[in-house]
Order: structure tokens, then C-alpha cells, then sequence
């Protein structure tokens, strides 16, 4: 007969006798799965997934939504043929459908909807709109995952106290914040201020710096009446949202793309033009 001390101890039950002391608060419980790691009872990838789902039911929607001025929508006014280029660039499978206003979402467009446009020549998209589901900024995340799953949704639009749009967000937006995005070079520390100075003139900036703070510190004076954020000024002067490389050029200050991705703007480096490369570039 096989003896208990040939068992071996499957990875689950290695983890529970680690944690066999019960934590009394985050801290402790994080500290705890640290030691675990440490002691290669699991590897980093799944460390990260853990602490990824105890930081989403402290989020709230506000913290990772995109940004109103960030939104790639539809303008139910704009035929088709001017607005089905649009949605083959910028490749999103969702999109917001407003009337002229960004605070009237009038429902969501579904890019595979678009087919059957063409296949039965219909010319109401408004028939083929789907509801928009509005929520507050204060929604926390894992709420938000649990109403995405139950209610087969994919995507919904934020709202800000007043009732006007603030912002969108998806599901992959919440679940990016559980299994992590690809890291590179220009990541910021969440605890990193907004703007960093790499050297004289040259600063790396966030996306989401509000322009007034941006105004500010380079000594710029860009009005904050129809963008909030750099990223929303940046993006409305590329016409597109830019991809990693891309530069522009405008109001003395040189703008070069530093990580983005198919959604939304993440940061850009921001050089300080001396008075005679004031000029625009074209966009590369």
C-alpha cells in the first residue's frame, strides 16, 4: 500500500498551506501571495492575474475609461460612404452613434451590422442600431464585468454627474486590467506624476494630463474649451488616432507618439520648439 508521504502536493494545496494563516487585511493578503511567489509556488503570470482581480473590485469606471474627447463615434447624420472609411481605420467592432452631439448616443453601431447594409441595400442605419448602455464613473469594475457577462454587452457609455458623456468603456478595457497589457519602455508608474522631464525642453507626458496642468508646467497656452486632456488636443490635430512614430508639429511644440494603441492615446513625448520650427509638419 502506497504511504501518505509519496503524495504529492498538487500546486493549489501548496498554495493553501502557505496561506494557511489568514490575512487581516489587502495588505497582508498581498504579502502573503508575494512570499508564495517567492517561494515558486506560482510564477509571476499568475501572481499578476490575482493581484489584477483584487485591484478591479477597488476601480472605478472614471479610472480607465477613454476619455469623451478619445471616442471614435458616428455621426448618424453622415452618409455611409463617408463614414465606412472610418470605421475601416480605425478597426474597432463597436461603435458609438451620436446625433451631431457627443452627449446624444443614440445607440451602437456593430461593424458586422454594416454587411447587411450592403447585402439587402438598406439604407436605415438607424434600424440597425443596437441600445447603448449608460453607466455612472463611479461604477466600480468588477460590477461592471458581472453586468457585461450577464447582459452579453461589450461596451458602454460613461456618464459624468451632470448627465453629459464622459467617456467609454469596454469589456476589454476591465479584463486588460486583470491579465495586464504589454509593457514597454514608455510605460508610466501609476504612482509617476503626469509629466516627466527626461531633459532641457523635453518632456514625457501622459495622455490623460489635463491641459491646464500641461499649460502650466512647459509654459504653453493651449485652451482646455473643447479638449480636456493632451490626448484629446493631440488626437484632434492628427484628425485619426495616431500610432507609435507619428509626430505633428503646432503652436511651438513638438508632439512625437510614444505608445497607443487601436483605442486610445497613452503618452507622447513633448519637445519645446526654439521660435523659427514653429511650422507644421505633415503628419508622418
Amino acid at each position: 500500500m502506497e504511504s501518505d508521504s509519496s503524495h504529492k502536493p498538487s500546486l493549489l494545496e501548496r498554495i493553501s498551506h502557505w496561506l494557511m494563516r489568514e490575512p487581516e487585511d489587502r495588505e497582508q493578503l498581498i504579502e502573503l501571495l508575494h512570499g508564495a511567489y517567492e517561494n515558486n509556488l506560482m510564477d509571476a503570470d499568475a501572481l499578476a492575474m490575482i493581484e489584477g482581480v483584487l485591484q478591479v473590485s477597488e476601480m472605478r469606471v472614471g479610472e480607465i475609461m477613454i476619455p469623451r474627447a478619445q471616442m471614435d463615434v458616428i455621426d448618424i447624420n453622415d452618409p455611409p460612404e463617408k463614414f465606412i472609411p472610418f470605421v475601416i481605420e480605425t478597426a474597432h467592432s463597436r461603435f458609438p452613434v451620436i446625433d451631431k452631439d457627443r452627449d446624444d448616443v443614440i445607440g451602437i453601431l456593430l461593424a458586422k451590422d454594416l454587411l447587411r447594409h450592403y447585402a439587402e441595400s438598406d439604407d436605415d442605419i438607424r434600424g440597425m442600431l443596437r441600445p447603448a448602455v449608460f453607466i455612472p464613473e463611479s461604477k466600480r469594475l468588477n460590477v461592471l464585468l458581472k453586468e457585461f457577462r450577464s447582459n452579453r454587452n461589450h461596451i458602454a457609455i460613461v456618464v459624468d454627474e451632470y448627465g453629459g458623456v464622459a467617456g467609454l468603456v469596454t469589456i476589454e478595457d476591465v479584463l486588460e486590467q486583470i491579465v495586464g497589457d504589454i509593457e514597454d519602455e514608455y510605460d508610466f508608474d501609476e504612482t509617476e506624476a503626469n509629466i516627466i522631464r527626461e531633459h532641457d525642453g523635453v518632456f514625457r507626458v501622459k495622455a490623460g494630463t489635463e491641459i491646464d496642468d500641461f499649460n502650466q508646467t512647459l509654459g504653453a497656452n493651449f485652451s482646455d474649451e473643447e479638449f480636456d486632456t493632451v490626448g484629446g488636443l493631440v488626437v484632434s490635430r492628427f484628425g485619426h488616432l495616431p500610432k507609435r512614430g507619428e509626430s505633428v508639429k503646432f503652436d511651438g511644440f513638438l508632439f512625437n507618439i510614444l505608445r497607443a494603441d487601436s483605442r486610445r492615446l497613452h503618452a507622447v513625448r513633448v519637445t519645446r520648439l526654439p521660435p523659427e520650427e514653429d511650422v507644421q509638419l505633415p503628419l508622418v
